[in-house]
């Protein structure tokens, strides 16, 4: 018996739903790095952590928002009729997903960066501190070595 069909996959309809869905709510973090390359329009990185995990660095353009200031905050911070994207740490971290219910909770339209800091760091972006913005060399178990997009 397979371990993988033991519990058959989805039908067609159910499965188009879940994948869908999943895109809705999530984006990662090639496209994130694409769109603030690019300038686009309507998108903004929120960064939920600590000060202390801001310090250390994050992501290029971001905003420092920690999740228990969003609702006090966001208002004055973030238009709305941008869309929000969230991280926190990692892929091992659930701050991403509380930060995202606190901006949907107030109305805002939300995705949450899945990798969080940790996968953007590791695929080579631009790190922020106060000391400047820097790149970290590519992990080759999470991106192409190249520099060259993995082209999902």
């Amino acid at each position: 018996m397979s371990a993988v069909t033991a519990v058959p996959a989805a039908d067609n309809a159910a499965a188009l739903a879940h994948f869908t869905a999943r895109l809705a709510f999530e984006t990662d973090v090639s496209d994130v790095a694409a769109d603030l390359a690019d300038k686009a329009e309507g998108v903004v990185v929120i960064d939920s952590r600590s000060l202390e995990s801001w310090n250390q660095g994050h992501v290029e353009g971001a905003i420092h928002l920690p999740t228990r200031e969003i609702a006090a905050r966001a208002e004055g911070l973030v238009p709305r009729e941008a869309t929000v994207v969230v991280y926190c740490w990692g892929p091992g971290c659930n701050g991403g997903t509380k930060a995202a219910l606190e901006f949907a909770r107030l109305g805002y339209r939300v995705k949450e960066m899945i990798g969080g800091f940790e996968y953007w760091a590791r695929e080579g972006f631009p790190v922020e501190t106060a000391s400047g913005v820097a790149r970290r060399s590519i992990d080759p178990l999470t991106a192409p070595v190249s520099g060259v997009a993995c082209a999902c």
